[in-house]
């Protein structure tokens, strides 16, 4: 996600008119991301990024805007919720969304599961007449008012309604509770109380109507959290009907204001939703996919192709050097597309400078293999400049009143100074997969423009400096480097480091030229000295030399995450309380520790050796969402409760790899507690029993890099699938240039195709194993459509994912026969 700012905010009532605001991104009502504070504005500017994986099913993807109020809960202005199925239509397109208004209709979500019954009831006279059984079984999703949820239903047939019992503190009530109404009365019965419906054809008019409410301690009343209005009709088929319901807003729930009452939002969402087969149904696509450094030239290979065909190099190499990595060929890959590129190259000064297939994979490599590196050398600085707000402003236009530009320039020079020293003493920390690559470059370089000396040094620059640290210091929230984007003083004083570090890392010959800004050539004739210029050389010879090996010492422990989270007290202590605290949790490569609030002395530290299993913790142990646990050796466990479900997921996944390599790893856990004298899962009464559930599946050992292989290669299908015309247009073009020498025509003249013959070999396999994967889908859908069922837990009735699905597969199964 981007997202990007808001406009034309409503006016604060007060005096000053303005507003402090900021946006969370939600999953339904379940809030994942928050953007920092704009103080001050109706137009705030957010340019934040935010990227998860999405643990669980939803319905809504949901931006709330929020004015923060110092003095009482801060109160929302509206909001933007995009269902599911239309994520597609915005898909990687900026656009603006109207804010709408946040009221209890527009926040309904969760489902219901209702049994009915309509039976007929014999009386002593001999007289018919018709009773309705409705049972209330359980809800689930419920939403959450402020933050609390105490739940009970109401059930409605054209008289007074009945209610079910208050379940407190779940969103997940169980009811099952059965009301019975008589919706017939025999002729010779007439009390008021009962319903006076004398034909039998007017059940088919009537609804029952199953509503859920909040039970609130306030005086402004319940609050309504959904509803469900049912036709008896559809009764008249089958006596008995069983199924879950999406719960619907009130009829007249969506009366509001005026949508451009409350201003817009500008974002950009990439969604993706891949389904993955296990990993054989891969073997012919990802075979092809991992000879591509061995194939001759490379320009033929199938990684390459995929590059030539998607219309972001971008999006080609996001799961092309996931796969390489995965299965330990990046480094041959990426050796060969460089030296292709190279060859290709006529100008020593332009090398790597394009927006190439090699230059998007190496950066994707780095982001990916180098994110520790970054967060070692630059986290410390980044955060000082953060905290500190120390004035760096050289332009003498943008000096604000009772600065002096004397005093701004040594603070500056003193950043760059100590950025460039952490940078080029930082060496043998670089990751040993980007020296090698690193070195493959240099070769290559050095052995196609052997007139230039300083070109080994530039084709390692351009990456090392232009594309990894220069960025990261200019946007250190694109590099977790920071939880948000910074403020605008800050984000000027890094702006004005970053163009610094990349001209003192690109060792070209006038420096001062480089600048169109009088002041910053001013500013640069502080490192116009040798020094600079060889402690950049030093640094680019280590990362880039052969047969270097590492020789960082793990003894330097690596910080991994940190944030805080809820635990529950481990008993440590024989009398102590075993209650829930906010804690600020921190883990390395080393130990995983947390303390009151961030900075303190660690109140409890585990050695990852320690940890023999990371799982999660259902609900019922103690009626809260998002916990998991941390199972230590002699059976103790740390409870922790995380703020949301995809950073649940996060701390689990990183915890366990951490842990992977711990000969003491359990193969069994107990996915509840142990309360009251027994495990809440299977009942044991003794505290050292061994899990009843095997624990989750086995991530790899390397912290850096969680890939699944076979989801990449479904990724990389995706794209070749999305793309088939483009294949089609390519093989064209290689039978055009093997049979025809003269001018190139213009629809082919955008392929690189330097071997005509060996490109149509790979193309033709490429469009086989597309083709097979393609029916493997189309069989999985079919059979998947068949054993559906419409009404079941998994598609409620009103899922309209589920109801544009089935259209889909009715029109495939018209169009087949």
């Amino acid at each position: 996600l981007s997202l990007g700012e808001a406009k034309n905010l409503p006016t604060y009532p007060g005096p000053n008119k303005m507003r402090d605001c900021y946006c969370t991104v939600n999953l339904d009502q379940e809030e994942v991301f928050r953007t920092k504070i704009v103080e001050k504005s109706l137009c705030p500017f957010y340019g934040e990024d935010f990227y998860c994986e999405i643990p669980r099913t939803f319905r809504h993807l949901s931006f709330y805007i929020f004015d923060r109020d110092v003095f009482r809960r801060d109160s929302i202005i509206g909001k933007v919720a995009i269902q599911k199925e239309d994520l597609q239509k915005y898909h990687n397109r900026d656009t603006w969304f109207q804010l709408q208004h946040v009221d209890a209709d527009s926040e309904v979500q969760g489902k219901v599961h209702l049994e009915l019954r309509l039976s007929e009831v014999i009386t002593d006279t001999g007289v018919v007449c018709h009773k309705l059984a409705t049972r209330v079984l359980e809800c689930q999703g419920l939403p959450i008012v402020n933050g609390q949820c105490d739940p009970y239903a109401t059930v409605t047939l054209a008289g007074p309604s009945r209610q079910t019992k208050v379940k407190k503190k779940t969103n997940n009530p169980h009811f099952d509770e059965v009301f019975y109404f008589e919706v017939t009365r025999p002729s010779s019965y007439n009390k008021k109380s009962h319903f006076d419906i004398e034909d039998v054809d007017e059940v088919d008019k009537m609804e029952i109507r199953v509503d859920l409410w909040n039970a609130s301690n306030l005086k402004f009343g319940d609050e309504f959290l959904g509803e469900l209005r049912l036709p008896l009709k559809f009764l008249r088929q089958s006596s008995s009907y069983e199924a879950w319901y999406f719960l619907q807003p009130r009829d007249n729930g969506n009366k509001s204001l005026k949508p451009d009452d409350l201003g817009s939002l500008r974002l950009n969402v990439v969604y993706t939703e891949d389904h993955v087969f296990s990993s054989d149904y891969y073997s012919p696509l990802r075979d092809v996919l991992l000879k591509s450094a061995d194939v001759e030239p490379v320009s033929a290979s199938a990684a390459h192709i995929l590059g030539e065909v998607c219309r972001e190099k971008q999006e080609a190499a996001i799961p092309l050097v996931r796969l390489f990595l995965h299965y330990g060929r990046i480094v041959p890959f990426i050796s060969a597309i460089a030296n292709a590129e190279v060859k290709r190259t006529q100008d020593p000064n332009t090398i790597f400078r394009g927006n190439s297939l090699t230059s998007k994979c190496i950066d994707e490599t780095m982001k990916l293999a180098g994110m520790h590196y970054l967060q070692v050398t630059l986290k410390p600085i980044i955060d000082e400049i953060c905290q500190v707000h120390k004035p760096c402003e050289i332009d003498p236009v943008k000096l604000k009143d009772g600065e002096n530009l004397e005093n701004n320039r040594e603070n500056l020079r003193q950043y760059v100074d100590r950025i460039f020293t952490v940078i080029t003493k930082s060496g043998v920390s670089c990751p040993t997969v980007m020296c090698d690559i690193f070195f493959s470059l240099r070769e290559s370089a050095a052995k196609r423009f052997q007139g230039d000396l300083d070109v080994r040094y530039t084709a390692v620059s351009s990456f090392i400096f232009l594309r990894f640290f220069a960025p990261a210091i200019l946007s250190p929230n694109l590099f977790q480097l920071t939880p948000h984007h910074p403020d605008p003083q800050t984000s000027r004083t890094l702006t004005l480091i970053s163009k610094t570090i990349q001209t003192l890392g690109s060792l070209s010959k006038s420096k001062s030229a480089n600048f169109k800004e009088s002041y910053m050539a001013t500013f640069y004739d502080y490192f116009n000295e040798q020094k600079y210029a060889d402690a950049v050389k030093n640094f680019l010879d280590l990362i880039s030399s052969s047969g270097r090996r590492d020789h960082k010492s793990i003894e330097q422990p690596i910080l991994l995450k940190e944030g805080f989270m809820i635990k529950r007290a481990q008993g440590r202590k024989r009398f102590g309380m075993k209650n829930f605290k906010k804690r600020w949790f921190r883990l390395t490569n080393h130990e995983f520790t947390y303390q009151k609030s961030k900075g303190d002395h660690p109140l409890c530290s585990i050695p990852i050796e320690n940890i023999l299993a990371v799982e999660r913790l259902e609900e019922e142990s103690f009626k809260m969402k998002n916990m998991f646990q941390v199972i230590q050796p002699e059976r103790r466990v740390l409870y922790i409760q995380a703020n949301n479900c995809v950073e649940a997921k996060d701390w689990i996944d990183i915890l366990t790899k951490v842990s992977q390599c711990n000969k003491k790893r359990l193969t069994v856990y107990h996915p509840s507690a142990y309360l009251n004298g027994h495990w809440l899962c299977c009942k044991a009464t003794a505290d050292n029993t061994p899990g009843c559930t095997p624990c989750t599946g086995g991530l790899p050992a390397n912290i850096q890099l969680d890939i699944d292989g076979d989801r990449e290669t479904e990724r990389i299908y995706s794209l070749f699938n999305l793309y088939m015309p483009k294949l089609e247009k390519m093989q064209e073009a290689c039978g055009s240039k093997s049979v025809y020498d003269g001018p190139e025509e213009e629809e082919y003249s955008t392929f690189i195709i330097d071997d005509p013959k060996e490109t149509y070999k790979t193309l033709k396999l490429i469009i086989e194993g597309v083709g097979t994967l393609e029916q493997e889908h189309a069989q999985y859908k079919r059979d998947k459509f068949k054993k559906t069922k419409y009404g079941s837990q998994e598609h409620p009735i009103g899922d309209k994912s589920f109801q544009t699905y089935i259209r889909q597969q009715s029109e495939i199964s018209a169009h087949s026969i």
